[in-house]
């Protein structure tokens, strides 16, 4: 048994070592001369205590002892403060808060929003044990089992977000928080965007029939007129916008971008599109006058300073199938080349990606070899396309080739591809032939089962290298779908490129930068290798910037009908039977009382007062 399962301060039994030194002062005593008076023999003999009873003796003279190392002992004892443990009951009143915090609960009415409402509300709810769930895009819970004073500072702490929400989860995790008896307040617009109204019903369905008390409250002015942004899609170097009308009456708008205006007019539920081009760095999307609900009023675009990405191809024999995946990747600017044929000046000082494909290497000269270099030296790549190894200009490549060729070969067994960005979900055929050979250096993505790389990738400076080991005369892959996919993936990582895509995210959205990262955010700046995208703004990590929009039009679809219920029902009472410690100090105190006195009576006894 551990010792704090029978004192409530363990550490005062250390008050013990004090009987330490009052041992040594009684074995440090000198002992007792003893003197023969002839005189008094008699009377001691006639008593018959000097010799037929040393025991007691004994114990006379060592009773002193006894009694200070039993002081020493009680004192002690009281100082850990014993305690037995005893049955008690307490009247508890549990409450599980469930508080909209999705996009539309930032509606405004009256000068304050949704949100604002129902937060002063759920605070009116709070109960000695309170949890509180939040239902955000994540049905996050922001208290478990707390306080009164706990709830009431963590519903000053939080806030609404630009998210889309998702009341139903939001509320089954309420309910399996929830003890036997308690009282379940959900205070939401339940509009359509918090999971959907049958969705959330059936929760509530379910937490009613365990015997819970649900207790369900509105607040869903303003909004009634809402025109908002729901869509956003990249097409090159342009983005289309969809602005739906969610009112019951005509309504116009002007979209911007960039000091670019577009008029549009929406009869009562119309949806519209409009096309802008992207401006380097990207900018906002507004839509003007605003309305109640703001956070749908804008969308964020996030685009590199050159949308573009310049792409040499160096080949003698032009493989169309390469040629039609680079040419429908949009932001790709292709030049191709033949050597011996001079390379057009790129619109930078190096061209982002430099690919050789069938090449002649008679015909490659220094320069077309200089443009691959430059690029990497740019921080941009280089990728390299096997061709049969009668003709693979190796010597010419040198460390620009990442795999040192050593035969032929035919129908091999693919190894599983690795997990990498490049190749992941996609799949691969096995070639009909193909350049046998071991990595020089860098990471084989994609190999046969005998060890040649297929796939293989490395960093090179400041840039990147590929080899690519599909002869496209002997390989079915060019005809797959995944085929453009693979190249487009490719010209990106290459050229360090992110799509436009992967920049601009919806709010709700995980942005993952691999490892620990400062990430400044709309919020504030935050260190971590992911930041989920609640807020409606850019977000910048290692230099590149990502944004994050409201594009939901179940969201935006703020105005929300009357529930016509509540649930009803004060707050729920239960009582709970738990063991608690009761201490036994003043009892052990009056132990070391009675001791003294003892003390003291023996002392008087023995003729010493």
């Amino acid at each position: 048994m551990a010792l704090s399962d029978v004192f409530l301060s363990p550490l005062g039994l250390a008050a013990l070592l004090a009987a330490v030194p009052v041992l040594i002062l009684y074995l440090v005593r000198p002992d007792p001369r003893r003197v023969t008076l002839p005189t008094l023999r008699f009377l001691s003999d006639s008593a018959g205590t000097s010799s037929s009873r040393p025991l007691l003796e004994r114990l006379k003279r060592n009773a002193l002892l006894i009694f200070q190392l039993l002081a020493i002992a009680l004192f002690a004892l009281a100082l850990a403060a014993p305690y037995v443990a005893v049955p008690q009951s307490e009247t508890v009143e549990e409450t599980v808060i469930v508080l909209d915090a999705s996009a539309s609960m930032q509606v405004e009415s009256g000068g304050t929003t949704r949100f604002d409402r129902a937060a002063a509300a759920a605070r009116d709810a709070v109960t000695s044990q309170t949890s509180v769930v939040l239902a955000d895009g994540s049905a996050t819970i922001a208290l478990r089992a707390g306080t009164a004073a706990d709830a009431e500072e963590t519903l000053a702490s939080v806030s609404a977000s630009d998210a889309p929400g998702d009341l139903r989860t939001a509320i089954s995790r309420a309910t399996s928080l929830a003890g036997d008896g308690a009282r379940v307040v959900v205070l939401s617009d339940f509009a359509g965007g918090t999971g959907g109204e049958s969705e959330w019903r059936t929760a509530v369905q379910a937490a009613r029939a365990r015997g819970l008390a649900v207790d369900l409250r509105q607040f869903a002015r303003g909004g009634a007129d809402n025109v908002g942004i729901v869509d956003r899609e990249f097409s090159g170097e342009d983005v289309t916008v969809t602005v739906q009308n969610f009112g019951a009456s005509e309504a116009s708008r002007e979209v911007s971008l960039a000091g670019e205006t577009r008029s549009l007019s929406l009869d009562a539920g119309d949806v519209r599109s409009v096309t802008f081009p992207i401006p380097a760095d990207g900018g906002e999307i507004r839509l003007s006058p605003g309305d109640a609900f703001p956070t749908d009023d804008v969308a964020y675009v996030a685009a590199p300073a050159d949308a573009a990405v310049d792409v040499l191809l160096v080949t003698n024999d032009e493989n169309r199938y390469l040629s039609t995946a680079l040419s429908v990747i949009d932001p790709v600017e292709l030049t191709v080349v033949e050597p011996p044929g001079q390379i057009p000046s790129p619109s930078e000082d190096a061209y982002d990606v430099v690919l050789y494909s069938n090449v002649d290497g008679d015909a490659l000269r220094d320069d077309h070899l200089a443009a691959g270099r430059q690029a990497l030296a740019a921080g941009g790549g280089v990728g390299i396309q096997a061709q049969p190894r009668s003709s693979l200009p190796a010597d010419r490549y040198g460390d620009l080739l990442l795999v040192s060729p050593s035969g032929m070969g035919s129908n091999p067994t693919l190894a599983t591809p690795s997990d990498a960005d490049l190749t992941r979900d996609l799949t691969f055929p096995p070639p009909e032939r193909y350049v046998r050979g071991e990595l020089r250096s860098g990471r084989a993505l994609l190999s046969t089962t005998d060890g040649t790389p297929i796939v293989a990738t490395a960093s090179r400076d400041e840039g990147r290298i590929l080899y690519y080991g599909y002869l496209e005369s002997a390989s079915s892959f060019k005809y797959d779908y995944e085929y453009p996919i693979f190249w487009k993936r490719s010209v990106y990582e290459l050229a360090d490129r992110r799509s436009l895509a992967e920049l601009n995210r919806e709010t709700g959205e995980r942005l993952r930068f691999g490892n620990e990262t400062r990430v400044e955010t709309p919020d504030g700046e935050v260190t971590a290798s992911a930041v989920d995208a609640a807020d409606a703004g850019f977000y910048v990590a290692d230099g590149e910037r990502y944004s994050a929009s409201l594009l939901s039009a179940a969201e935006s679809d703020v105005a929300a009908a009357s529930i016509e219920e509540t649930g009803g029902g004060g707050p729920s009472t239960r009582t709970e039977e738990r063991t608690a410690p009761d201490p036994i100090t003043e009892f052990v105190a009056l132990g070391v009382l009675a001791v003294a006195l003892g003390e003291v009576a023996f002392l008087r006894r023995r003729g010493d007062l």
